[in-house]
């Protein structure tokens, strides 16, 4: 004999909402009222409704979905005024028309929300990859037209080119390490993934390298030294940035991906060992002349010397060496092994 389950529901404008009774339920059978049985149960809605239903069972009942053909507020389930005795308002989810009312409107306010903040985040997107893809455009750019006025130069002028690269470069140079302060800012801020000890590091030292030891002293200007530092810092330039910019539309060169995080693994050091170079070279010069020196009260009578300062300064440079090299080992490391991963 066919038993008829307990049946709840509700409604929304659009919607009728029914929830059966019926636990373990499968297909037609369920433990409901009268224990595991076979369950059925008809009604005659009040309105026509969309052949479409869609129904979820759970351990403890069965939730069923139907569409009104038309929107609005039904005054009773069933065509009959008196409803069946298996049929009960769903009070968990029961709401009257006026409730129903701000219920749609709330829906719809959030969904206004929600699609004015993915606008608003769309935009900031845009505009964030705008200036990113602008920033390493214009670092390219300026590295790019170092490495290569030195690369033309060294094989017109040969070694007499050395001598004069500070003369020669300094602008641009100069130019592209103080626009390279955006980085630190970039990953302090938030605006591109990343570590900002690293990035500060490399800033800050180059910077000091290029705005103390060669930018205060004109005796400095002269030595082959600064082509050595200028053209290891463009040579890791050229690759990175252009990485970068294909980076902002998710875009990959294989064979640049592979030079920008290898590349660095013989220039980075190389690079490194011509500005100690350079500061060694500074240390007499410093001394002698007494530039920057750090003055001391009357009563001791002397000063100390700036020179002193840079022997420190060269051991905070192995420091961060080995800091930022294990920064870009791991990386690398990370970028080829998720890649690996990938393809298998």
């Amino acid at each position: 004999m066919t038993l008829t389950p307990l049946v709840y529901w509700a409604q929304r404008h659009e919607e009728i909402y029914l929830r059966v009774e019926l636990t373990d339920a499968q297909v037609t059978r369920g433990h409901g009222a009268k224990g595991q049985n076979e369950y059925e149960f008809r009604l005659e809605f009040l309105s026509p409704v969309k052949p479409e239903v869609s129904h979820k069972s759970t351990q403890r009942q069965v939730n069923i979905t139907v569409r009104k053909e038309q929107r609005g507020w039904w005054e009773r389930l069933t065509v009959q005024e008196r409803k069946p005795v298996f049929l009960a308002p769903d009070f968990d989810r029961w709401l009257d028309e006026s409730d129903a009312e701000m219920e749609i409107r709330e829906k719809e306010e959030k969904r206004n929300k929600l699609k004015a903040l993915r606008q608003k985040e769309e935009g900031f997107v845009s505009l964030k990859t705008g200036f990113l893809f602008v920033y390493n455009l214009v670092q390219f750019l300026g590295f790019s037209w170092i490495f290569v006025n030195m690369t033309v130069r060294l094989f017109i002028f040969g070694q007499d080119s050395l001598y004069d690269t500070f003369h020669t470069i300094s602008d641009v140079m100069f130019f592209c390490q103080i626009l390279a302060a955006v980085e630190v800012l970039n990953a302090a801020f938030g605006v591109v993934r990343t570590a900002v000890v690293p990035t500060l590091i490399q800033v800050v030292g180059r910077n000091f390298i290029l705005f103390i030891i060669f930018g205060s002293l004109e005796e400095m200007h002269h030595q082959p030294v600064v082509f050595f530092v200028f053209y290891l810092w463009s040579a890791i330039e050229i690759f990175r940035y252009p990485f970068y910019m294909l980076g902002c539309f998710d875009t990959e060169w294989k064979t640049l991906t592979w030079l920008r995080y290898t590349i660095w693994i013989p220039l980075y050091p190389l690079g490194v060992l011509a500005e100690a170079v350079a500061v060694i070279q500074s240390i007499p010069i410093f001394y002698e002349t007494k530039l920057f020196s750090i003055p001391l009260p009357k009563a001791i009578g002397t000063s100390i010397s700036f020179s002193y300062i840079l022997h420190l300064y060269l051991v905070l440079m192995f420091l961060g060496l080995f800091i930022n090299f294990r920064h870009l080992y791991k990386q690398r490391k990370r970028r080829f092994r998720t890649k690996k991963r990938k393809a298998n």
